[in-house]
């Protein structure tokens, strides 16, 4: 009796279909299958012949799943998608094409109170993702982002975006248990970091420029094994950190990078325009003369280095080379010392890229310890499926 009561109270997800004119017994469109839903379904949408769109606009104000029909293949929805927040809930979307359509964005339609709002992106083709309202956590892997991708806190792995920013001017009220991860991404201009809430982790991302705008009180950040490749003139360093900082006090490592950038306002490499960051350098090369601006420590840093970047194919070559710090924690897979730039490290680029490798489900975080001093070895890491 026990057992037949506590069944019946139980309650259990469903599977909706979407289909192109509701055959087989489907939804015929997505918002009606969004509006039968319950909190924990999964909605599959079958993408349409010919890349066809389902034309709507979307708002999701439950915990749903999104995925495609049709293994490997996204649907089409020419519209936008405004992600309601509320405390617990959890939206995942993948799959998803939003076509070239630049009025087409993920939003988050304000902050979430009294709790977390979370949303993952899994394989999407999308034009600009807004979720960098407060108390929200935002992850996002494989995606492809025309334009910016700016979020508030969360984990970035191996998307390609014009512009990706860690962005929120209203502190979290609800705090993460995570720092907030940027690993392997593309980012064909500026990665931009503007939180007082988290700790940061930049690690082997391909981009133009590393900014950072505002910084958690006493934090410790990392800027670890990227590349930087900026053939344009800027009016700031590669890496560069503002004057703007809110006042807090924290520490930046930087290290393990390689960069080259076209001198135009300033020739530093790194510049530090705050007074209350304490930057750490260390390991970096740069085939510009090595210059830093501003007050912080250095140490084993080249400039004038023989190397080749290439905006195209996302490589590079050269003198970075078993250049970055020889700590064996820092070793790359291979167990060598340290590649500087985005190969570099146990989270190298190539735990990531390329994206897509005979259709088989991709990982997106891994974390790989490489020493034990005592008790247990632990080993995590996560992929999907697409």
């Amino acid at each position: 009796m026990a057992f037949t009561g506590l069944s019946s109270t139980m309650a259990f997800a469903a599977d909706l279909y979407v289909r192109n004119g509701g055959t087989g017994g489907a939804f015929s469109t997505v918002s009606a299958a969004i509006s039968a839903a319950l909190d924990g379904d999964r909605i599959i949408i079958q993408p349409k012949t010919n890349g066809d769109p389902y034309i709507e606009n979307l708002t999701i104000n439950k915990s749903l799943t999104f995925v495609s029909e049709t293994n490997y293949s996204r649907y089409f929805i020419k519209g936008t998608l405004t992600i309601t927040p509320a405390a617990g809930r959890v939206v995942t979307i993948s799959n998803l094409s939003s076509g070239n359509y630049t009025i087409n964005d993920i939003t988050a339609s304000g902050a979430t109170t009294g709790g977390r709002t979370t949303i993952n992106l899994l394989n999407c083709d999308l034009n600009n993702v807004y979720t960098n309202q407060a108390n929200i956590t935002t992850n996002i892997s494989g995606c492809t982002v025309r334009g910016v991708l700016n979020f508030s806190h969360g984990r970035a792995t191996a998307n390609k975006a014009q512009y990706l920013s860690v962005y929120s001017l209203v502190p979290d009220t609800s705090i993460a248990a995570s720092d907030v991860e940027v690993y392997g991404n593309i980012v064909d201009n500026v990665l931009s970091y503007t939180q007082t809430s988290y700790n940061f982790k930049f690690h082997n991302n391909f981009c133009a420029r590393i900014a950072i705008q505002a910084i958690k009180t006493d934090s410790f950040n990392e800027i670890i094994n990227n590349t930087v490749n900026n053939p344009n003139p800027s009016d700031v360093a590669p890496f560069y950190i503002s004057s703007n900082n809110n006042g807090n006090a924290g520490t930046i490592v930087i290290m393990n990078n390689a960069a080259s950038f076209a001198v135009g306002q300033t020739n530093a490499c790194i510049q530090n325009q705050s007074n209350n960051a304490n930057v750490i350098a260390s390991y970096n090369v740069f085939t510009n003369p090595f210059v830093t601006q501003g007050n912080m420590t250095q140490s084993n840093n080249s400039g004038s280095v023989n190397m080749n970047f290439n905006n195209t194919t996302y490589t590079l070559t050269g003198m970075n080379e078993n250049a970055g710090n020889p700590d064996v924690k820092y070793t790359d897979l291979d167990l060598t010392r340290n590649d500087a730039g985005h190969y570099g490290g146990s989270n190298s680029w190539a735990n990531y890229w390329p994206a897509n490798v005979g259709n088989r489900p991709q990982v997106n975080y891994l974390v790989t310890p490489r020493t034990i001093s005592s008790g247990t070895l632990n080993i995590s890491g996560s992929g999907f499926s697409k």
